[in-house]
């Protein structure tokens, strides 16, 4: 493997780093700036609405569903494969925990598969799906 891959590897992991601290601290502009303007958010799957198209519409419904929500987001286990020397198919191991004040709790497991494309900004997330293989509710 070139440098140059290994290098965007570490990248493609950063962006994903960074996606779960800014949605966890609800930083949602610079959260907002890790997708391409196309983005598709897909968390049908997982309970979630039908995939939402543009970055706009998909970061407003996720500050809605999550801005009073404490969560924490862990991602591990990436498995990257290159398509070209500017597009990558991830798929990330996850576990999030979401409280919803005076609501239940969710813990989850799953993925994240998803689509990157490097931009003049380096590498960004074109499209994201969220799956679960396990959801624990309790209450808060």
């Amino acid at each position: 493997m070139s440098a140059e891959r290994i290098a965007d590897r570490i990248a493609i992991g950063e962006v994903k780093a960074r996606y779960c601290r800014l949605l966890d601290t609800k930083q949602w502009e610079q959260w907002a700036a890790l997708f391409t303007d196309d983005l598709v958010l897909d968390t049908s799957q997982a309970g979630g609405p039908a995939p939402i198209e543009g970055r706009g519409a998909a970061v407003a419904s996720v500050r809605q569903f999550l801005e009073t929500a404490r969560t924490a987001h862990q991602i591990h286990a990436p498995e990257i494969r290159f398509d070209g020397a500017d597009r990558a198919e991830a798929i990330f191991a996850m576990q999030d925990r979401v409280i919803f004040e005076g609501g239940p709790s969710l813990t989850g497991y799953g993925h994240y598969t998803e689509t990157y494309v490097r931009s003049e900004d380096g590498w960004k997330i074109a499209r994201t799906r969220l799956t679960r293989l396990v959801l624990d509710i309790g209450a808060s």
